[in-house]
């Protein structure tokens, strides 16, 4: 047996690919470094203590009374049209979820997970989850539009800043009747005020909806001995909306 040996003009090509090959490799670790220390789950613990289950406090908002809405024209129509004529009931009848930002204020409990790279909201309402990317990455340039959008967020000393897109625009904007557009961009922020009591600013901006910004502000108690309950919406619903709105009930069920 023996080995062939190349000749030097093939050799001198390969080694030179494996070196170039070799600094990419550790460029690429270098400039990933961050995101990796970012998602570590040493990190997980400095966080602040949000375990335990939240319930919004709708006696104790903060920040005074809310700031007014204001419409653009088109989307002030819309809204004076439903109200001349609103249907018997609403989507919710079907189970349809209200999405963002309605889901944050239903009278129901929420649930904070804190993973690396990711803070996961639990909603009982509808059994919801919201998924919020603390790992660098950017919002998609063409988002899907799902009921509660695409979210990422930084941490900002003891606040969680959760900016998100990418919202279906078949969902109420505040009342029924008050829309918005797929253009709606929300900005929340999340601190704890003391260690039992939540605070969430919730900023929201519409170019195409909204003549200006909005902000609200509300607050959550904790219930370190609460637990979140199942939550189906459609079991034994004898409730149902038709296609024009009006309201039914089938006893059959």
């Amino acid at each position: 047996m023996y080995w062939r040996v190349p000749p030097a003009s093939t050799v001198a090509p390969v080694l030179l690919g494996l070196v170039f090959s070799m600094a990419a490799t550790a460029q690429s670790s270098a400039a990933n470094t961050g995101r990796v220390a970012s998602t570590a789950w040493s990190a997980v613990g400095n966080l602040p203590n949000f375990v335990g289950v939240w319930e919004v406090a709708r006696n104790r908002a903060g920040g005074g009374r809310p700031e007014p809405i204001s419409l653009t024209p088109k989307y002030d129509a819309t809204q004076k049209a439903y109200q001349a004529s609103p249907p018997q009931d609403t989507p919710a009848a079907n189970c349809v979820p209200p999405g963002m930002p309605g889901i944050m204020g239903q009278p129901y409990p929420i649930e904070f997970l804190f993973t690396p790279g990711k803070v996961t909201i639990l909603i009982e309402a509808y059994m919801q989850i919201r998924h919020i990317y603390t790992d660098g990455r950017k919002h998609p340039e063409d988002p899907d539009l799902t009921y509660n959008g695409n979210s990422i967020g930084r941490w900002e000393g003891d606040t969680l800043v959760v900016d998100s897109v990418g919202f279906t625009p078949d969902t109420p904007l505040a009342a029924q009747g008050t829309r918005h557009s797929d253009k709606m961009h929300i900005v929340e922020r999340m601190h704890l005020r003391d260690p039992n009591t939540l605070e969430i600013t919730t900023t929201i901006d519409d170019a195409e909806a909204l003549t200006a910004p909005f902000t609200r502000t509300a607050t959550f108690a904790r219930h370190s001995d609460w637990s979140m309950a199942e939550y189906i919406c459609q079991q034994n619903n004898r409730n149902f909306v038709d296609e024009k709105g009006r309201a039914g009930i089938n006893l059959t069920r």
